[in-house]
């Protein structure tokens, strides 16, 4: 190979890989199989009667608790009858501003939210089939807010509560956020030995709140 003044050898040229390429490209555009509808899955659809029920039962089932209410004054008043109000308590709800720190995302370091006993945050809506809420950015705060408490407290309307995940993943197709999350129960594992641990990676409990 010819070498050039600094002893490097000189790069040659490749050959028609311009046209290789578009010779790749127009084959596969060629050979794309026909367009077929997508399937109908409206038999997945999940049974909207007594949905909130449902929720209550599957929470309940895999380790949250679900207490129904009708006012933020209901909500206030059994915070401290579950939680230690006397340790930090945080939210990102206006209406609780009198019993919590308010946090609507304006700390920056979240080191300093590692003592929180409890956070109470709104979510978007929940579902009915797992248990889950689905929270974003714009509900939480802090993005860590939902994980580095000992126990999360999630106020959703009762309103908002679907069947499926299907009916979950329709309503949020079109939105538009940063960071998401579907959160069910609290953080539990069983990788070590088989034994379920609550707790082990994020709040020891999950609350809801159903409110109306």
């Amino acid at each position: 190979m010819d070498q050039n003044i600094k002893g490097q050898p000189n790069k040659l040229p490749v050959q028609g890989a311009g046209s290789a390429r578009e010779k790749i490209l127009a084959a596969v555009a060629q050979n794309q199989p026909e367009l077929s509808e997508l399937p109908d899955i409206g038999f997945l659809t999940g049974d909207t009667v007594n949905v909130q029920e449902k929720f209550i039962t599957t929470l309940t089932t895999i380790g949250g608790k679900v207490f129904q209410v009708n006012t933020f004054d209901e909500i206030k008043a059994l915070i401290p009858q579950h939680f230690n109000t006397e340790n930090r308590v945080v939210s990102t709800l206006t209406e609780l501003n009198d019993i919590a720190e308010l946090n609507t995302g304006n700390i920056i370091d979240p080191h300093t939210l590692e003592d929180i006993e409890l956070s109470v945050i709104r979510a978007h809506f929940a579902v009915a089939e797992n248990g889950a809420v689905w929270v974003t950015e714009q509900v939480m705060g802090q993005r860590v807010l939902p994980f580095i408490c000992q126990h999360l407290a999630v106020v959703i309307n009762a309103q908002d509560v679907v069947p499926t995940m299907h009916e979950a993943y329709k309503r949020i197709a079109m939105e538009h956020y940063g960071f998401g999350t579907f959160i069910a129960g609290p953080s539990k594992t069983a990788d070590i030995e088989q034994s379920l641990v609550l707790g082990a990676h994020g709040p020891r409990s999950m609350t809801v709140f159903l409110l109306g």
